[in-house]
């Protein structure tokens, strides 16, 4: 797909969503004023070629209102089954046409720089449609070294700007994690894998913070002392869906989880400081107060 139709596809997105529903004549008069546009004409047959491409590739609906003006929507922007990529979509398309729209003060918006790992996701959303097994030269963590890994890809997950992806290695047969800016090279087998039906994504990490699984810890009762600002942030945005308020004075409040302790979980709470208090796992608490007891002794 050529980078152009790409934008092309995201503007009339992005045009439709934020109409809420628009006649063709509108969207055509848009199209001829936007910077894709550049004062040409948008054909009644490209705007129907366009909303089949969309329908096939993302999954967006946009469809007819055949009451009165005949005007577009997106009639599945909201669809239960799968809401929450579908408005990560229509928001990222909106950001990405604001930008497109405004060449003039890109120097004034700033982003967040993300790993090149997503290059790779094209390829993987692909072969997990397709049901395809998939080669990967997978680079160690703390090493320059890389191995060549053959997975069944299971699913795809966003976590903190990098791409993850959740698959079957076929030497072990265990369902493992892969970020996707540790793979070096990708190719696709050409063989077939099924898809459990037993396996599924949000139950995976609905007991997890962050993309690591449960299969190394136990589901345990986290329990943290939150002091001053923290503990009024994390009131507003829960650290996870199991968080419940335990106890409250002024300058701190407690708060209980039931998940799996893993290393996201510990890496969060150290990046707290000291507005933060493990009461529970004994040995979680043990763990953080090693772990900044040597950050102490770096520092003398």
């Amino acid at each position: 797909m050529s980078k152009n139709l790409f934008n092309r596809y995201i503007w009339l997105i992005d045009t439709v969503n934020r109409a809420g529903k628009i006649t063709f004549e509108g969207i055509s008069g848009l199209w001829k004023h936007s910077s894709l546009g550049a004062n040409r004409s948008f054909s009644l047959r490209t705007f129907h070629n366009h909303r089949k491409a969309i329908k096939d590739i993302f999954g967006i609906d946009i469809s007819c209102d055949k009451n009165g003006k005949y005007s577009y929507y997106i009639s599945n922007a909201y669809d239960r089954d799968s809401e929450d990529i579908r408005q990560w979509l229509l928001n990222s398309f909106s950001v990405n046409n604001i930008l497109n729209e405004s060449r003039n003060i890109r120097n004034r918006i700033l982003f967040e720089s993300i790993p090149s790992g997503q290059k790779w996701l094209l390829p993987v959303v692909e072969a997990m449609r397709n049901g395809e097994v998939l080669k990967l030269l997978y680079r160690h963590c703390f090493t320059t070294e890389t191995e060549w890994r053959r997975i069944d890809p299971y699913c795809v997950k966003l976590f903190r700007q990098r791409w993850h992806l959740v698959a079957r290695e076929h030497e072990d047969g265990k369902v493992k994690v892969f970020s996707l800016d540790r793979v070096a090279d990708l190719s696709n087998t050409g063989d077939k894998f099924d898809y459990p039906a037993d396996f599924d994504p949000k139950e995976y990490f609905r007991q997890s913070y962050g993309i690591m699984g449960g299969d190394k810890y136990g589901i345990e009762t986290v329990r943290l002392k939150l002091y001053g600002n923290q503990a009024a942030y994390i009131r507003q945005h829960p650290l996870h869906d199991s968080q419940k308020e335990i106890s409250s004075e002024e300058g701190w409040t407690i708060y209980e989880y039931v998940l799996h302790p893993t290393f996201d979980l510990c890496h969060e709470i150290l990046s707290w400081g000291n507005s933060v208090e493990v009461l529970a796992p004994l040995w979680l608490r043990n763990n953080v107060a090693t772990i900044l007891r040597r950050a102490c002794l770096i520092y003398g």
